[in-house]
């Protein structure tokens, strides 16, 4: 197989399986209700991030393109970073996510200045 057809395909692969994954119900609302099903968690934040679900879907197509440890690693982020370019390029004109920051909602009352 061509280096830049198993590129093509890894990245392809890696933008529709994690587009499914985070947006969209699937078959008889499959993911819909996993997501749904995750709470308020670590894996609800994974399964809601393009961005980080992207990273575990191009993880086993790296491992399976790939014949050696080095290209499996130089590929890992490649697959990661190609599809979320294509999401990208797909969700143009929306505006981008940002990431979810959950801090504490307590008021610090020992403040330099008031």
């Amino acid at each position: 197989m061509s280096p830049w057809y198993a590129l093509i395909i890894g990245i392809l692969v890696t933008w529709r399986v994690t587009h499914l994954v985070v947006y969209e119900a699937g078959p008889w609302d499959v993911f819909g209700r996993l997501r749904r099903s995750a709470g308020n968690g670590i894996f609800a934040e994974l399964l809601g991030c393009f961005y980080c679900f992207s990273l575990w879907a191009a993880a086993p197509l790296a491992w399976l393109l790939a014949a050696t440890w080095t290209h499996r690693l130089l590929l890992w982020p490649a697959f990661s970073g190609g599809a979320i370019l294509l999401e990208r390029l797909a969700a143009r004109g929306e505006p981008v996510p940002q990431p979810l920051i959950l801090e504490d909602q307590q008021e610090d009352t020992h403040v330099l200045r008031s």
